[in-house]
């Protein structure tokens, strides 16, 4: 049994597909909310935590994005799947950076996502074709492929990378033989260099060939 959970705020696509999903035999969906908020209080409250979550980005509140790295920050085992109508480039990359497992468009239809879901428990990344195609598009860019010219240090570049590779301060610091001390102020050269707040943010432009 799959449990699913709902972030949504449009009650009538709330509903209708969490009737849709709890008639099906191999999943389950009770929680079914409009705010990150919301669904921030039921994981606290409720013992059988939610496989995945159906996600939308325009919430009430906290962002969908914003909620994907709380979520998965405090409870990494839930995959969470973007349902959204946002197909723009940085709200995709924005998603999957901060921790998103799939990507699927709100036209898409109630055995698609079905089909989805079953699909990321048996450890796919389920997204629309429209968002796979932008991502391949993106990839395969001969302008992305030409890095501008940046205003980082070669160290500096060092612990960008090292971000990109998942990497705590202290393994960055580690992998190039300096102290946390001296990586937590590269990345506030980094931060103020990039014009960003966020080691998402610093992430996010790497994967999109902006640093």
């Amino acid at each position: 049994m799959i449990h699913v959970g709902i972030v949504e705020d449009n009650t009538k696509i709330r509903d209708l597909i969490q009737k849709y999903l709890d008639m099906q035999d191999d999943i389950s969906c009770k929680a079914a909310v409009e705010s990150v908020e919301e669904m921030l209080e039921h994981l606290e409250e409720e013992s059988q935590k939610p496989d995945v979550l159906l996600m939308d980005i325009q919430l009430p509140g906290m962002s969908g994005i914003e909620g994907i790295g709380i979520i998965k920050e405090k409870y990494p085992e839930i995959e969470i799947i973007m349902l959204t109508v946002y197909h723009d480039s940085h709200k995709i990359f924005d998603s999957l950076v901060a921790g998103a497992s799939g990507y699927l468009l709100k036209h898409t239809s109630l055995p698609e996502i079905k089909e989805s879901i079953e699909n990321l428990a048996d450890g796919g990344a389920p997204m629309s074709p429209q968002i796979a195609r932008k991502v391949i598009q993106h990839f395969n860019d001969p302008q992305k492929k030409k890095k501008p010219e940046s205003n980082l240090t070669p160290r500096e570049q060092d612990i960008v990378n090292g971000l990109v590779d998942g990497l705590s301060y202290k393994l960055i610091a580690d992998r190039f033989d300096i102290s946390i001390d001296t990586v937590r102020a590269h990345i506030r050269n980094i931060y103020k260099k990039l014009h960003v707040n966020s080691k998402a943010e610093v992430i996010a432009k790497s994967l999109r060939g902006e640093i």
